[in-house]
């Protein structure tokens, strides 16, 4: 099981719910967050059970960020919209680089974001079951030391 996270911005929401019942089979055995409002419409659209943060711009980023910081997501789908300044833009920054620090992967359209999930869907993602079994502070079995 590993832990997905799914953020839109205002003009991807709709892309984003669509994109997520396309793909709504292989999220079901999934732990799954988002920001606010991204994850009330997915979860308005589909059977999935979300944990849904503040709103981006109220500090959900930076909320996803701080699992992302601890190496405790596995993936996101962050469908961005490059056309529209965001006001909480350094958040943003601070999520992509720690994604790529801890080398989460990190979808930001959806044909990447398909691509992601079609090797989901194949468990071509077993490798981060090992991230999260040898974390440090943890033994081969994956219990605190």
């Amino acid at each position: 099981m590993l832990k997905i996270a799914f953020i839109a911005h205002d003009r991807k929401k709709d892309e984003m719910v669509n994109f997520i019942t396309a793909y709504e089979h292989v999220f079901t055995d999934h732990q799954l967050y988002s920001t606010g409002t991204t994850g009330q419409r997915i979860m308005d659209q589909t059977k999935l059970q979300i944990h849904r943060f503040m709103s981006g711009p109220l500090g959900g980023d930076q909320q996803i960020g701080a699992m992302v910081a601890q190496n405790d997501m596995d993936l996101i789908i962050f469908l961005r919209d490059p056309l529209m300044a965001q006001p909480h833009e350094p958040d943003i920054s601070a999520l992509l680089r720690l994604c790529d620090v801890q080398g989460i992967p990190l979808a930001t359209n959806v044909a990447t974001a398909e691509i992601l999930v079609k090797a989901l869907d194949r468990g071509d993602f077993a490798w981060r079951e090992l991230v999260h079994k040898y974390k440090p502070g943890l033994d081969q079995q994956g219990d605190v030391k």
